[in-house]
């Protein structure tokens, strides 16, 4: 049996025109669309795919394209794919998990075989090469995440940048002038698109409130715990008052447990605050405050759009920012020096 991309081939066009001419989706020229179905009777194609364009039904299947790699850190992951998971079999899709490290070739493969409705695109990279597949299939695909080229693209995430600007006024407002950050993994800043986010946004509001800041990787391919307390360390030498942790749950218990063995308590000697956390900071051996990374905003939004993407109404290009919340555990305070002042 015949699958559209040999269809596309055999007709000189793209799987996209293929699509759109056996659905009807949007205009085709009218010798191109009998090329095309022309070329789809001789081939055969027409008992699946076809069948449904014409038709004009649905699979009620979602694709989720989540490349898992050797560096993937799988819990926060995971949380992702169970969010969008639940806010699909809510909204009566069931989710088709692609998870080639090769992320483009399960997606080329459903555009192909037109066994979903809708792509849903998570881990995205800043260069990521999911975008030039998006923008040339005829399904609808929502980027959970931000590319660097997000034109022409619907996309939701959390802003991040919001958040980072909330927690660094949060220790400024406290009267904190030299705060530190430690971050995820070196790799993560190379491959993901939301930390080089977060660390820009850091630098520039650190900067824009006058403060002395400094930021440190908490290890190169995954959290090492050698390295988060040599960031630490460096951080407490340079004079830092307030800690912001942007990282997984694992890196958080690395450095409160160093902060203890130091003699430091956190919320009277030190402020900490942990920046899109997707895990829940008060199950830490100290809570702290954060501001959330919440796995089931961002896919429920983004779930929300790709059934919107299938109504009459075309679905416009937009990115979907999703605002911060704070959430206070008493782990903020004023430096050891105003507060003793006050």
């Amino acid at each position: 049996m015949a699958k559209i991309h040999e269809v596309a081939e055999a007709a000189g066009v793209s799987i996209s025109t293929v699509s759109y001419a056996l659905s009807g989706k949007r205009p085709v020229s009218p010798d191109t669309r009998r090329r095309i179905e022309d070329v789809a009777r001789a081939l055969g194609y027409e008992p699946n795919a076809g069948a449904r364009m014409l038709a004009g039904s649905r699979t009620h299947i979602f694709a989720l394209t989540e490349p898992l790699r050797a560096d993937t850190h799988a819990p926060t992951h995971m949380a992702f794919v169970l969010a969008t998971a639940v806010a699909a079999r809510r909204q009566g899709y069931d989710i088709l998990l692609l998870t080639d490290e090769q992320a483009s070739a399960g997606m080329r493969r459903v555009a192909a075989s037109d066994l979903a409705d809708a792509v849903l695109v998570l881990d995205v990279a800043p260069e990521d090469e999911r975008v030039a597949i998006a923008r040339s299939i005829a399904i609808p695909t929502i980027f959970i995440g931000i590319p660097n080229d997000s034109e022409g693209l619907v996309c939701v995430d959390l802003d991040f940048e919001a958040a980072t600007r909330m927690a660094v006024d949060r220790v400024a407002d406290a009267g904190h002038r030299r705060i530190a950050m430690i971050g995820q993994p070196a790799v993560a800043y190379r491959r993901s698109n939301f930390p080089p986010r977060v660390r820009s946004s850091y630098e520039a509001h650190a900067r824009a409130r006058g403060l002395a800041h400094s930021f440190a990787v908490s290890g190169e391919t995954q959290m090492d715990a050698v390295t988060v307390r040599a960031g630490l360390a460096a951080s407490i030498d340079a004079g830092a008052t307030a800690l912001l942790l942007h990282g997984a749950d694992d890196m958080h218990v690395v450095v409160l447990a160093e902060l203890a063995a130091r003699g430091l308590e956190v919320g009277r000697d030190i402020s900490v605050l942990s920046v899109a956390a997707s895990f829940d900071s008060a199950l830490l051996p100290t809570p702290l405050d954060t501001i959330p990374l919440i796995p089931q905003a961002s896919c429920e939004r983004a779930v929300e759009l790709a059934v919107q993407a299938l109504g009459p109404n075309r679905l416009r290009p937009a990115v979907h920012l999703i605002d911060p919340v704070y959430i206070a555990a008493g782990s903020v305070s004023a430096p050891v020096a105003i507060a003793e002042t006050a």
